[in-house]
């Protein structure tokens, strides 16, 4: 097992995060949330997107926010923009907002046909039609490699589980077509959000791409966590190899295409950064930042997210260790002692009684 020494975790809060949650959450609540998001060593950071208000009223105030915004020194703020209309609205706010630095090329064709048509409002078959114009015009401005994404790889809510050869023969297709055109296809992105995704399948299908296409080194992993195996999943994606990861605060997300809602959540940011942290990949977050960070953001959306690292901290070390005289900690609010303080477990029961050699011991 070779893991990577560092990792590009892309925390996806402000856009896919906001995008399945209450239209009329204040714009101040969002800016201060994009805040906290800025103080915890991320590099890149989505705003939003700009997407037409109808389909996605949570971004109705998509350009309040990026005239508001007060950016935060060594961060690039970005934001989804999904045509020309979308694009020039956020491109007014460069430098500030910059969404002209793309990378490579990239072709994105869904397994699922049904989900294209739900959610891009293009059938399978245009999007593999469109693969020819994007190439000719990578290969007009002098690009050498290229990139593909495979949506929905694993399987679909709407037609059922995918094999490893549909997702091969998915894959010959794009890259074909980039390799007629003499540019070669480095990255490969799995785009997924029904859920379908478990490890032996994310593992299998690395190597095969890798035996197949050895020149693809770059894979990137956006996978919903609708049924709770996606940071293993991520883990065996780890061990293959792959360093770049989407995720979001509390594990905030989903899609209202899906049939899963906000029930097709991502891994929580903090976990997988925890996770990363654990095994000796460098990740650039500051994971305590990260935690008050997701505090903040169940405070905005007025509910509590799904983490497990914002819950109960990360593992305590050193100076960090918990009181042995500790009383019983119970409710969550007790269970935040470690950012919070021991006043939230003030008056509870203690486990031993008077005359106990753990009491005995304490007091010596």
């Amino acid at each position: 097992m070779a893991l990577p020494e560092s990792v590009i975790i892309t925390d996806d809060t402000m856009r896919e995060g906001l995008q399945i949650e209450d239209a009329d959450i204040p714009v101040s609540e969002k800016l201060k949330l994009l805040d906290a998001l800025g103080e915890t060593g991320a590099k890149t950071i989505s705003i939003g997107s700009f997407a037409h208000p109808k389909w996605t009223p949570q971004m109705a105030c998509i350009d309040e926010i990026a005239e508001k915004f007060e950016p935060k020194p060594g961060i690039t703020y970005t934001a989804a923009v999904f045509n020309k209309k979308g694009f020039d609205r956020a491109d007014a706010y460069y430098p500030k907002l910059n969404v002209r630095g793309r990378g490579r090329p990239s072709t994105h064709v869904e397994l699922c046909d049904t989900f294209a048509r739900r959610n891009y409002n293009r059938s399978q078959a245009q999007q593999i039609a469109s693969i020819a114009g994007t190439v000719k015009a990578a290969a007009a401005s002098g690009v050498t490699e290229g990139a593909v994404a495979l949506g929905n790889p694993f399987g679909s809510n709407f037609e059922g589980p995918y094999s490893l050869q549909q997702r091969l023969d998915m894959m010959e297709l794009m890259v074909g077509k980039w390799n007629e055109a003499g540019i070669k296809v480095t990255r490969c992105s799995f785009v997924e959000a029904m859920g379908w995704n478990m490890p032996h399948l994310v593992a299998e299908t690395m190597e095969a791409i890798k035996e197949r296409w050895p020149e693809i080194t770059d894979f990137h992993m956006h996978l919903h966590n609708s049924r709770g195996t996606t940071i293993a999943s991520y883990y065996e994606a780890l061990k293959l190899g792959a360093r770049e990861f989407d995720t979001c605060l509390g594990g905030m997300g989903g899609c209202p295409y899906c049939g899963n809602g906000r029930a097709a959540g991502h891994v929580p940011t903090e976990d997988f950064v925890d996770l990363c942290h654990e095994l000796g990949i460098e990740t650039g977050y500051n994971l305590d930042k990260l935690i008050e960070a997701a505090a903040i953001a169940e405070e905005v959306v007025g509910h509590s997210l799904w983490g497990h690292i914002s819950k109960a901290g990360a593992r305590p070390r050193d100076d960090r260790l918990y009181p042995a005289m500790m009383p019983f900690v119970e409710t969550l609010d007790e269970a935040a002692h470690f950012r919070k303080g021991s006043e939230v477990y003030e008056g509870q029961l203690m486990p031993w009684k008077p005359g106990d050699p753990i009491m005995e011991m304490a007091e010596s």
